[in-house]
């Protein structure tokens, strides 16, 4: 089957989930017997987009138009249905995220293709094409089987790591022929200054042990000492510590940073489920019997009002020794 990926375009230069999604698209083609062609909207450089075959990308589509270069969903899901019809692409794949979501949903209802949102495995293709998904707000995953002649999948965020090669796509100019005459946009607010979660390769998370929104300056230093992300179990992001996008587990976001550092969280296994690809996990908590140092490759046992500011200032030793 010939598998079209849409490639979120972030100003010229792409994320570590777009890359993820090229890797999956080119699995999925791998499976079915088909190529995979990568869509890329909004202006971008030549050398980059060929860079994307080192993840997979057989044959990048790109549109400049900078009409492009901020996100509606309508034009774009029209852009990928362009894009479809021009290769026949029988399989779409986009990000499980704000854009992905929304265009596969516009793309799936359009196409009347079957789709499966959220999906966290690669399909089973024998005999069919089944996804495997999480339901119930990540409390349980269910096998959806895909009957539709064309099939829209979108896949969470830091399922796999990235592989690379030294391949290199083949970049062709496409007009989609898609019309933004009608939308204006009238202002951009970008934030900035926070590391992003997803992309985060050092990652320190808080949790019920620190008591109190008013505690979080602890986490905060250590964080900022090692140049990290901040992240928090759900219960702190239900109680309003802190905000609902650095909830990570089932039911918040899915991350593979390189170290996790997690202070005061017990390790509950929807919690487990978030985290479990970091490479390297550390757990500071009071409770030896906290189940998250099952899951630990180091643990120290102690109050993480004491440990935490002490091992902020190592930190802070350590990389002005080797400035």
């Amino acid at each position: 089957m010939s598998v079209l990926v849409f490639v979120e375009n972030n100003q010229g230069s792409f994320k570590k989930k777009t890359y993820e999604l090229i890797n999956y698209a080119a699995e999925v083609a791998k499976r079915t017997g088909g190529d995979t062609t990568a869509l890329v909207l909004g202006q971008a450089d030549d050398a980059a987009l060929a860079a994307l075959g080192n993840y997979g990308a057989v044959k990048v589509l790109h549109d400049s138009n900078a009409a492009f270069n901020n996100f509606g969903t309508r034009a774009f899901s029209k852009a990928v249905i362009a894009a479809a019809q021009k290769t026949g692409a029988k399989v779409i794949i986009t990000n499980y995220d704000v854009e992905g979501k929304s265009i596969a949903g516009y793309v799936a209802a359009a196409l009347k293709a079957g789709l499966v949102s959220g999906a966290v495995d690669y399909p089973v293709t024998e005999g069919g094409f089944t996804v495997k998904k999480t339901v119930f707000s990540g409390k349980a995953f269910a096998n959806i089987t895909i009957t539709s002649d064309i099939k829209v999948v979108s896949l969470v965020p830091n399922t796999f790591p990235v592989q690379k090669t030294d391949a290199a796509a083949t970049v062709e100019a496409f007009d989609t022929g898609v019309s933004t005459n009608n939308v204006t946009v009238k202002e951009v607010n970008k934030v900035t200054g926070a590391v992003p979660l997803g992309e985060a390769e050092l990652v320190v998370s808080g949790g019920r042990g620190l008591k109190g929104p008013e505690n979080w300056g602890i986490v905060e230093d250590l964080a900022s000492a090692l140049g990290a992300a901040l992240a928090c179990s759900r219960p702190v992001a239900d109680a309003h510590w802190r905000p609902h996008h650095e909830h990570v587990g089932q039911t918040g976001g899915t991350i593979r940073p390189n170290l996790y550092v997690a202070c005061g969280i017990s390790g509950a296994i929807q919690h487990l489920a978030g985290v479990n690809s970091s490479k390297c996990i550390v757990v500071i908590n009071k409770d030896p019997e906290a189940p998250f140092f099952k899951a630990a490759d180091y643990g120290v046992v102690g109050d993480v009002f004491e440990i935490l500011p002490k091992l902020t200032e190592a930190v802070k030793k350590f990389k002005a020794g080797h400035a």
